[in-house]
């Protein structure tokens, strides 16, 4: 029977090299000169560190489009606030990825509530789909590309 897997998800080691390609960056444009401007990677975690607020929005500019180049879709950054450290000012930017179990009881009941001749079941981070028909399941995807979801998707796994 064939099926496929919902998941949101991106490549670790990409991310990384986003962030060191986003530190080389800050340490040579000439708005940055002589501020300890710097990005930290820490698990799913990038805490950004500027002098001042408009530096940090700077930063996060930076920082999705070496995201971006380097394939991770920029949704799933998620913007903390800004804490103010004596003389320095600091931001998290947390990486989601994974689908949490709201999202994918929401995932799962929009499938249903279409009346799709389809089964879906959450496993651990992602849902599985599972049809007779190929058909049937091209139209789920087509349905979760057009739905109003805020963390990007991937259909991956996919079985005839």
């Amino acid at each position: 029977m064939p099926s496929f897997d919902i998941v949101s998800e991106f490549e670790m080691h990409e991310a990384v090299n986003a962030v060191d390609q986003a530190n080389r960056e800050v340490t040579t444009r000439f708005d940055f000169k002589g501020s300890d401007a710097k990005f930290e990677l820490n698990k799913d975690v990038v805490t950004m560190t500027a002098e001042a607020e408009f530096q940090l929005q700077q930063m996060y500019d930076i920082l999705q489009t070496k995201m971006n180049r380097r394939g991770i879709d920029i949704a799933c950054l998620e913007l903390g606030e800004m804490e103010q450290l004596g003389k320095k000012v600091k931001q998290n930017v947390t990486l989601r990825q994974g689908l949490d179990s709201d999202l994918a009881r929401k995932i799962v009941k929009m499938i249903k509530d279409k009346k799709m001749k389809v089964q879906s079941a959450i496993q651990g981070e992602k849902v599985r789909v599972t049809g007779k028909k190929r058909d049937d399941l091209q139209s789920v995807i087509a349905l979760l590309k057009e739905a109003k979801i805020d963390i990007p998707l991937q259909f991956n796994n996919f079985r005839d």
